[in-house]
């Protein structure tokens, strides 16, 4: 996709900056304090616009001016948090704004109930029984002023909210385009509305409004749907169009790259993201995976500290602080820092899913999957829940509940090497090898993260008495292994020289099994073996000479696929 695939009001971005500038002021006066957040971050990354180019103020309507009063004083409760206070006063009024106001408060007022009788008397895994028990009278007012034709933008994207809320997402989906076409400067619902699709072809089917803002929804689409260059190219378009300074751009792109596990890239922009914005919170804890990945054990302690002395009682800290004991093997620690982020945001995904990680650790099957299960229930994109699923199940040794959990993780990673070979697993322990096969082999196609998969088909051929086969996939194994430069001292690699020289030995290709028996010869799990190898070759050697075969001809017709590789010289990879 190139630059003209973007909307024509790029072009402009002093209007942009007008925009956002006029939304901000918006949801500052209704509370939508994220919202105009985004917002004031993109405005940031644009040039400030002259004294006489800012946008004027919004005018006054005689139903405005008549609330005025019981609005500003309303606004300073709801600032404090006392939305029951705030709606009190509210109640009457005439104008949008204090309309939106007073629903606000009220949904807000029984979220905090919500939470607060759960946060001593309930662990996080039971918080989501709790109800907000203000949702149902909202839907029925809402309801009818919906149907009569009266709610704004704002007003819609509230109606959504309580709609998700009630478990009801193709009404929500509806409300919410509804919304965005009323007031398509609103983050806030681009941001639900994202939460609700569920794949690229629900995605293709919404009408959404022709808006600058529409590129920034799409970007961020693609990257829950797991389509990352087709993101990575839309962050790229918008950069170019004018967003280079954005650092919400940054972080997305780093997300992006943490995705598809390019660790070193996402950890160079998320460190590039710290010196632009140093107390920034967001995405740390996202940033605190990949150095837990890498074992990056000292930074990790940074991050965790530096991020306790900006705000040690947000979700993002108590992730980073839960990773950092997880890399200790503290997981005890671990899981109760996971369990603090849950009761600030029950909501949040990255907690749910960590947290079955820890129980896993700490062998508590039961609270993993219910932890897992969680984590589904909040965005059922998460191939990390699904597949932890999957993982659970095997430890209980059930495996086609594995089976259809592993199954569901692929079909949100089709790519993903990881999910291919822990399908073939689960097909193997059903013995329906010849899934489990392709499987396998399509884990090597598309680029096998671990080295596993080659290794776990050729002894799946192996156990099946297909000899040519299994040569064959230990050929590619180790072929693979040494061209990826890693150490010989690879756990498998001499199984598979092992299984090859006594292969080659069988087949009276000497030269070869003499080769295979020498490389054992490097490992102390395979050296005696090696050397009895030998000793059988010299001794048959002396009787026979067989001229050698080509090694990498295809070695059967078997249904499983085969490819001509360049031949292997062992030789000039030393231990």
């Amino acid at each position: 996709m190139k630059m003209a695939a973007l909307c024509s009001e790029f072009v402009d971005l002093v209007q942009i900056k007008k925009q956002l500038i006029s939304v901000i002021s918006l949801c500052k006066e209704r509370g939508l304090l994220h919202s105009a957040k985004w917002a004031s971050e993109l405005a940031f990354a644009l040039e400030p616009l002259p004294k006489d180019e800012l946008p004027p103020t919004s005018p006054l309507t005689e139903e405005d001016a008549q609330d005025l009063d019981a609005l500003t004083l309303a606004k300073s409760y709801f600032d404090l948090k006392e939305y029951d206070r705030a709606a009190y006063f509210l109640k009457g009024c005439r104008s949008q704004k204090a309309y939106f106001l007073y629903m606000y408060s009220r949904y807000l007022s029984g979220e905090k109930k919500k939470d607060d009788e759960t946060v001593d008397s309930l662990g996080p895994l039971e918080k989501g029984q709790v109800r907000n028990e203000a949702l149902r009278e909202l839907r029925v007012e809402l309801s009818k002023k919906h149907t009569a034709g009266e709610l704004d933008g704002f007003t819609l994207y509230l109606y959504g909210v309580v709609l998700r809320k009630l478990d009801l997402p193709k009404e929500a989906v509806d409300v919410f385009v509804e919304g965005i076409h009323a007031l398509p400067l609103h983050w806030g619902a681009w941001l639900e509305l994202s939460n609700l699709v569920t794949n690229i072809e629900m995605l293709k089917s919404l009408s959404l409004p022709d808006c600058w803002i529409k590129d920034f929804f799409m970007a961020h689409m693609y990257t829950e749907l797991q389509m990352i260059k087709e993101a990575l190219q839309k962050y790229q378009n918008l950069i170019e169009a004018g967003f280079s300074k954005s650092t919400y751009i940054i972080s997305q792109i780093a997300v992006a790259y943490h995705n598809i596990r390019d660790i070193d890239q996402a950890l160079a922009l998320f460190n590039e993201l710290r010196e632009q914005d140093p107390y920034r919170i967001d995405n740390m804890d996202t940033f605190s995976n990949l150095l837990y990945v890498k074992s990056m054990k000292p930074e990790l302690s940074y991050l965790a500290h530096n991020l306790v002395e900006i705000d040690k009682y947000r979700v993002e800290t108590c992730c980073v602080i839960g990773n950092y004991y997880s890399l200790r093997s503290q997981h005890e620690k671990a899981a109760l820092y996971f369990q603090r982020a849950l009761k600030l945001n029950p909501r949040c995904l990255g907690a749910w899913t960590l947290m079955g990680h820890e129980y896993m650790e700490m062998k508590n099957t039961s609270a993993a999957i219910q932890a897992y299960r969680h984590a589904i229930e909040v965005n059922k994109r998460d191939y990390r829940a699904w597949y932890g699923l999957g993982q659970t199940y095997e430890i209980l040794k059930m495996p086609f509940y594995c089976l259809y959990y592993y199954r569901k993780a692929h079909q949100l990673r089709p790519n993903d090497s990881r999910m291919l070979v822990a399908l073939g697993e689960s097909y193997e322990k059903l013995s329906q090898q010849a899934e489990a096969k392709k499987c396998y082999w399509r884990a090597y196609s598309v680029g096998d993260v671990e080295k596993m998969a080659l290794l776990k088909l050729a002894k799946l051929h192996e156990q099946l008495n297909e000899s040519d086969d299994a040569a064959q996939c230990y050929m590619l194994y180790i072929q693979d292994i040494f061209s990826c430069g890693e150490q010989l001292e690879h756990a498998e690699v001499s199984t598979a020289l092992r299984y090859l020289g006594q292969y080659y030995f069988k087949n009276k290709l000497y030269d070869e099994a003499s080769l295979c028996a020498q490389r054992c010869c490097d490992y102390n799990d395979a050296r005696e073996e090696g050397k009895a190898l030998l000793r059988q070759i010299s001794q048959v050697r002396d009787q026979i000479e067989t001229p050698s075969a080509d090694l990498f001809a295809p070695l059967s017709n078997n249904n499983t696929p085969v490819r001509r590789v360049s031949p292997l010289n062992l030789i000039s990879f030393t231990p």
